[in-house]
């Protein structure tokens, strides 16, 4: 009888929990065969024996499971950070663990919890490796004994001349913050905690819980606000502000990722790309400023769970005067359109308040002025279909001519206008496409007064 031990031992590079798996084999030199089936093993049967050994701990883990009790408050904030880099790989060397022990006390002594300390320190690979690389250079240069000087003290041991190194940085423990909470790069997370100097640490975790509780919980509109997106990328044909223009790049960072902007809305990933295209959004005050925002657009109907939609589909609107805001909202009450209608309006097309669209809602109406349409079916337009605001006049001249060639003008145009909006983004070849019956016919239908859904025709 042979015995054929087996052992393989799997590796950490693709199994998250080690394991070492051994495999023995004893075979038979008998060719008989057993006469009498048996549940029981027979010693001239070949056999398999199956040991699983774990080699290590699993991670803690009460940041991927947190308690009922605050699991919006845990899960939102201090989660596994998005697209978190690889740890170096000495990160279980007792260099980095004194680093990560040094770190985390340096923290607690800014004031943050000792769960939020240990996340971080657990969290901020990078940042740990600056801290070590760092030690092991003055250590080599041997310019220990000036720091000492001036500290007026010898610096024993690794951890504490760690601590010392984070301590003269400068940043009281934001840039590790930001690196593990936001997930941002070491290089934008010591940018952005250049800005932020004024800050205290406990008052930058209080602006991201409270940032991410208000505006990145509660939403089940992540695929609609990937297409509102598109759609508003799709149409827009007026020159557009400093804004605008930087919505469209956050946009196309979002795009440029994987998933695309179907991602837009997807948790860390974006909250990410957020502060990254708008980091004054953590400069921002939240009682005078941000908090009035939102208790304003919930006043016009913007439901609480829905300002997820509002700050990603045109994340300027957090950083504008409270007063411009309610000006402009109160704008379209010209055409008939009311506060509770703007803020059914915000949650898909919030770049309706933009600068370069207010202006463009100007021209808009003095155009359909000019062609005698009743302001009320411009309104009823708008209403249905907002993206009519972003498209220029010179445009909507094409389309109002097409249409005109068929009698449809002033008063029947505005008819026309106002259940099918969408007809005057259209192009000239598109409304030929289109069909003139179909816009006859529609017309038709308006003029009775009937309602019609013109999603057939689309």
């Amino acid at each position: 009888m042979d015995v054929i031990p087996l052992t393989m031992s799997s590796s950490s590079k693709f199994l998250q929990i080690p394991t070492t798996l051994t495999l023995t084999f004893k075979l038979s030199s008998s060719p008989n065969k057993p006469t009498n089936p048996s549940l029981l093993p027979n010693p001239s049967n070949p056999t398999l024996t199956l040991r699983l050994h774990q080699t290590h701990k699993h991670k803690n883990p009460i940041f991927h499971t947190p308690s009922k009790t605050h699991h919006r408050l845990h899960h939102t904030l201090f989660s596994t950070p998005p697209n978190s880099p690889a740890p170096p790989p000495d990160h279980q060397s007792e260099q980095f663990k004194a680093a990560q022990d040094a770190l985390l006390e340096f923290l607690q002594e800014f004031g943050v919890s000792e769960t939020e300390a240990v996340f971080v320190s657990s969290n901020s690979p990078r940042y740990l490796r600056m801290l070590v690389d760092g030690v092991l250079e003055l250590d080599e240069l041997g310019l220990w004994r000036e720091r000492e000087r001036k500290e007026g003290r010898e610096l024993v041991g690794f951890k504490e001349k760690v601590r010392y190194l984070a301590k003269e940085k400068g940043d009281n423990g934001k840039v590790a913050f930001l690196e593990s909470v936001v997930g941002l790069s070491l290089s934008s997370a010591m940018n952005l905690a250049r800005h932020l100097s004024a800050e205290t640490l406990p008052g930058l975790v209080e602006k991201v819980k409270y940032v991410k509780e208000i505006f990145f919980s509660g939403s089940n509109d992540v695929g609609l606000i990937g297409k509102n997106a598109r759609r508003m990328m799709m149409h827009l044909s007026i020159p557009i502000d400093e804004d605008l223009q930087q919505t469209l790049s956050f946009f196309e960072k979002i795009a440029a990722r994987r998933g695309g902007l179907d991602m837009l809305g997807f948790g860390d990933a974006t909250f990410r790309c957020l502060i990254e295209s708008f980091p004054r959004l953590l400069l921002l005050s939240l009682d005078p400023h941000v908090t009035p925002i939102v208790e304003y657009l919930e006043n016009i109907g913007v439901p609480r769970e829905r300002m997820t939609n509002i700050v990603l589909l045109y994340p300027p609107i957090i950083f504008c005067n409270i007063k411009v805001i309610k000006t402009r909202v109160l704008a379209f009450r010209e055409v008939g359109v009311e506060d509770k209608d703007v803020g059914r309006m915000l949650v898909k097309y919030p770049w309706i308040l933009s600068t370069s669209i207010q202006e463009n809602f100007k021209e808009v109406l003095s155009f359909f002025d000019l062609e005698k349409v009743p302001k009320m079916s411009v309104g009823l337009a708008i209403k249905s279909w907002p993206h009519v605001l972003g498209c220029s006049t010179s445009l909507l001249k094409l389309m109002v001519d097409q249409i005109g060639e068929l009698g449809i003008r002033n008063k029947k145009l505005g008819q026309v206008i106002s259940r099918s909006p969408q007809l005057l983004i259209r192009k000239p070849v598109e409304f030929l496409q289109y069909g003139v019956y179909n816009v006859r016919h529609l017309w038709q239908m308006a003029s009775m007064q009937r309602k019609i859904s013109i999603s057939s025709w689309l």
